[in-house]
């Protein structure tokens, strides 16, 4: 049985070899021109033509073709010394962008801090020496300016106060000294305060997951208008970006436009209250109304809350699984906005310099009264 097996198939094979000897066939791979030159190597429509592009893809491009425009590099130099107390210098870069005609330009702080000599490419690889107008630490932000030769192209600033969770947000900057780069994403979070490489928080930051990275700091983050609604700042760890970056909301770089205007110095004012944020059941369980506020703990000495008279928590009782101090004042509005968020204290003192005031809807005996409080420097620094 297996003798005929082996037979039948010897004979299958050679049927096979002597049919396709005389055809003058053989394996592609063996012979290159078995490929024949009419026949196409790929499939695809008999005109070519580009793809349809989405509206969502039309607004990234064009967005980005007025943006890049208005996006600058920015090189500074920073002298430092080694181990040898050599002194020597160091070339950091950044991005920024402009905010008018005339030649102003908002980036980070951060990124001119203790500069010698500041750089600015724009997109056509114009360099001009940069002028430093003002600095605002506390919310690494600055103020530079050049004088162009030209017109140039500037954003439009639009309100970070009305920013939602989930809507779409564009990045542009020179990550990597790679400059032009647009990335996209949405808003992952409001009010998220970090730490700097200084050790300094930066307090009620938007958190996003388009694509931050070295060099894209001072850069524009963009609503789908095109609207500036935030500047670049940081990113989550060391290295790259992972998808969790930060923006300072522009309505403080508007503080800072303002203050340069009028001439004021920009020194951020506290409030110097410390406490929590509470409402619902929890304010009921202390006597307080539904619609909470900020609880306050305590007051800093000598701050504008303490010479206003805010008060501060007289005992801490526990309420379920929540420690929670009562007897001190409950802010339920500044200025006229109520307080219904982590961040409203910081936003409401980021609007604000030395010298103006704020008044305080504050919830104390059983009813509601009116404070004004001027602002003045100080204020504790753990305190808001």
């Amino acid at each position: 049985m297996k003798a005929r097996i082996l037979i039948a198939a010897a004979l299958i094979a050679g049927a096979f070899v002597l049919v396709t000897h005389r055809a003058g066939w053989r394996p592609g791979w063996f012979d290159r021109n078995a490929i024949s030159s009419s026949a196409p190597l790929w499939s695809g429509p008999d005109s070519v033509r580009g793809a349809g592009l989405s509206q969502d893809e039309l607004n990234n491009i064009d967005i980005y073709k007025s943006a890049h425009l208005a996006t600058v590099n920015i090189t500074s130099t920073v002298y430092r010394r080694n181990f040898f107390f050599e002194v020597y210098p160091v070339k950091e870069s950044g991005s920024g962008f402009f905010v008018n005609p005339q030649g102003l330009i908002i980036t980070n702080n951060h990124v001119i801090s203790g500069s010698a000599d500041v750089q600015v490419t724009l997109h056509d690889q114009t360099r001009y020496k940069a002028e430093i107008l003002e600095r605002d630490p506390a919310n690494d932000l600055a103020l530079i300016r050049i004088t162009p030769k030209g017109k140039v192209n500037a954003f439009l600033l639009g309100d970070s106060e009305k920013l939602q969770v989930g809507q779409k947000v564009l990045a542009i900057g020179n990550p990597f000294g790679l400059d032009g780069t647009l990335t996209t994403g949405i808003i992952s979070s409001m009010g998220r305060d970090i730490r700097d490489e200084s050790g300094r928080t930066l307090e009620g930051m938007v958190q996003t997951d388009a694509a931050i990275n070295p060099g894209n700091s001072g850069g524009p983050l963009l609503d789908s208008a095109g609207s500036v609604i935030g500047v670049n700042t940081a990113i989550y760890g060391p290295g790259g970006n992972i998808g969790i970056g930060f923006a300072m909301p522009i309505n403080r770089a508007k503080a800072m436009l303002d203050a340069v205007k009028a001439g004021k110095k920009m020194t951020r004012p506290r409030l110097g209250v410390s406490g929590t944020l509470i409402s619902g059941d929890l304010a009921e369980a202390v006597e307080l109304p539904a619609q909470g506020g900020f609880l306050v703990y305590d007051v800093a000495d000598n701050s504008p809350a303490a010479r206003a008279g805010i008060r501060g928590a007289r005992r801490f009782v526990v309420v379920g699984n929540v420690e929670v101090g009562i007897g001190g004042d409950l802010i339920m509005a500044i200025d006229g906005r109520a307080v219904d968020r982590p961040d409203a204290i910081s936003r409401a003192m980021a609007r604000k310099l030395v010298g103006d005031s704020v008044e305080l809807t504050v919830y104390r005996g059983g009813r509601s009264v009116k404070i004004a409080v001027p602002l003045t420097a100080g204020g504790g620094s753990e305190a808001l």
